[in-house]
């Protein structure tokens, strides 16, 4: 499935900045190097996450485990570009269903193990995907019940396989079928590739993000696109190969698999999984294993700056950079990481289409600057080393008349373009045709400014789009808000982020209801749970009731208004 024009494809290898070399070739040749080295390690709690044994995979291993993988999908009928829905937990099993589809050119479409039938039935409906592989569980959730009992809305699906000790009437047993399955050795593996046609244009993933939209949107991404961004995040930590890492992110999106798939592979790493987030887990993990580098949320970070004892016993001798992102990072953050434990900081922004930028130790020195600005890589006049210097381009547009902002202090939407970003949204031309300008640059829906004595910096500004960030979660509001109007009780509905330490924000409702009724947090919650089957990080964490809401002159919610009324009323009363 190569969805890349022929033209973009030209330019890119031309100039060098796309390869030929498949991931699934990059796989074998660094597990015939790395042998018995431990590759992937589970959850050391996933047995009370899924109810599975974890384990520790060698590359040796790892390279068995996919094999097996393989001549499972040719056993059930998956061939080149069909599409895989996938729902499981941060896993050694995940990792190997990512290898075996980019050696097979099934496409995995893999969604976050929040989602429930109102999120699932969209991506059935996009992709016409006929096959998913799930967990039995997921903490006190029986996933695998909710997708059979659901199965109906869910469209195009054939056949569940799940992952788990148990296996419900209806589903059928993968880790059954794999234990049956005579794996497929390396040259065969080679040799398929070769035979299918495979290329390293072709899609490997469908990932979903939310924005402005009420339904999510899948994000297909190729070899080179996922490569491109695999050989920044390398570049940005100064890492090395052979690295051990500890990966707390969800591994369904451009956080995961930046660093837990394509950093991991082009290092030779060890990668330590964990999820879904755990602080008790996450300083064990360090403190049991050697670590080189992990990211963790600006919220973690601080919480173990300000609960020192938490770090007893951990050695963070080897601990020389860790990324964090998603959430604006203080100063202080940054400074106190370094005095205390000789950690550097690197600041991320970045989204599921391939929009990124660091701020790493290397390229900004000075603390206090690197908490605040990104490298505004393509400035005139001004050299950067980054390896995207010279290959992704930014504007900085008004949103109000278009035109390009060059000079400091104006606000403008920031946009993308270059090897790493995505070509469009997967079936959806409108989508595509909205999140592109006139120039082909991406829309990233995010305000910067010019800033640096040499206009060299950009600094985040705020949103453009109309979503919650809810640790590390995008939530659209008009998704939200689409479904709360389907309460009757419900007259008017918006739906804001107010500020929280640990999350970065919480979904807030603000609803105008039908005259002579009430309305509780917890009725709300309860419609979103059992009539609509949504996604609980989704669910509003706080309601408030208005008589009407704030509208301009055309009628649309004014949230700006909205969002200061209630962060006021947030800092009042938790300070």
């Amino acid at each position: 499935m190569i969805l890349v024009p022929t033209s973009r494809i030209e330019q890119f290898v031309s100039r060098g900045w796309w390869e030929s070399t498949l991931l699934g070739e990059r796989f074998l040749r660094m597990a015939a190097e790395r042998g018995a080295t431990d590759a992937v390690i589970d959850p050391p709690n996933l047995e009370r996450i899924s109810g599975e044994v974890p384990r520790t995979l060698s590359w040796t291993a790892l390279l068995a485990e996919v094999g097996r993988y393989v001549a499972w999908f040719d056993t059930a009928g998956l061939r080149k570009d069909d599409i895989l829905v996938v729902q499981l937990p941060n896993s050694v099993d995940l990792h190997a269903l990512y290898l075996a589809c980019a050696i097979t050119g099934v496409v995995i479409s893999p969604v976050p193990v929040q989602y429930r039938a109102h999120e699932l039935s969209h991506v059935f409906h996009v992709t016409g995907a006929r096959m998913a592989v799930v967990s039995d569980r997921t903490g006190s959730h029986a996933l695998a019940r909710h997708w059979l009992a659901h199965r109906r809305e869910l469209g195009t699906l054939d056949s569940v396989w799940v992952l788990g000790p148990t296996v419900p009437a209806g589903a059928l047993n993968l880790r059954a079928a794999l234990g049956k399955a005579t794996g497929w050795g390396a040259e065969t593996l080679r040799t398929h590739m070769q035979a299918i046609g495979l290329t390293a244009h072709d899609v490997l993933t469908i990932c979903w993000t939310s924005g402005t939209e009420a339904q999510a949107k899948g994000v297909p991404r190729n070899h080179n696109e996922w490569l491109v961004v695999g050989q920044s995040v390398i570049d940005a930590g100064r890492l090395q190969p052979g690295a051990r890492m500890l990966i707390p992110f969800p591994f369904v999106n451009m956080a995961g698999l930046s660093t837990s798939l394509m950093t991991w592979l082009l290092l030779g790493a060890t990668l330590h999984h964990h999820h879904p987030f755990d602080l008790e887990v996450f300083v064990g993990q360090l403190r049991d294993h050697p670590t080189d580098y992990t990211v963790a949320a600006p919220a973690v970070l601080t919480m173990l700056l300000k609960q020192p004892d938490l770090m007893e016993g951990v050695d963070l001798s080897r601990l020389k950079v860790v990324g964090s992102g998603g959430a604006p990072i203080s100063e202080w953050l940054v400074e106190q990481l370094f005095e205390r434990f000789g950690i550097e900081l690197v600041n991320y922004f970045g989204s599921n289409e391939g929009a990124s930028l660091s701020s790493s130790p290397f390229e900004i020195p000075d603390r206090q600057q690197r908490a605040r600005y990104f490298p505004r890589i393509d400035a005139p006049g001004y050299t950067w080393r980054s390896v995207h210097t010279g290959k992704v381009r930014t504007r900085l547009v008004d949103i109000d008349n278009g035109q390009d902002i060059a000079e400091p202090g104006r606000i403008g939407e920031l946009r993308f373009t270059g090897p790493s970003i995505f070509t469009g949204y997967y079936r959806a031309p409108e989508l595509t045709a909205r999140a592109f300008d006139e120039q082909g640059y991406y829309r990233s829906g995010d305000l910067f400014e010019i800033a640096g004595a040499q206009g060299q910096f950009y600094r985040f500004v705020g949103r453009h789009k109309d979503i919650v960030i809810r640790g590390g979660m995008n939530v659209s509001a008009e998704e939200v808000e689409a479904l709360l109007l389907g309460h009757p009780k419900v007259r008017e509905a918006a739906v804001i982020g107010v500020p929280d330490a640990v999350l970065g924000e919480r979904v807030c409702a603000v609803v105008a209801l039908q005259p002579g009724v009430v309305l509780s947090l917890e009725e709300v919650v309860e419609h979103l749970r059992s009539v609509s089957s949504v996604a609980a990080y989704k669910w509003p964490e706080r309601l408030e009731t208005v008589d009407t809401l704030p509208r301009n002159s055309v009628g649309k919610i004014l949230k700006r208004e909205l969002r200061a009324r209630y962060e006021q009323n947030h800092k009042r009363r938790y300070g």
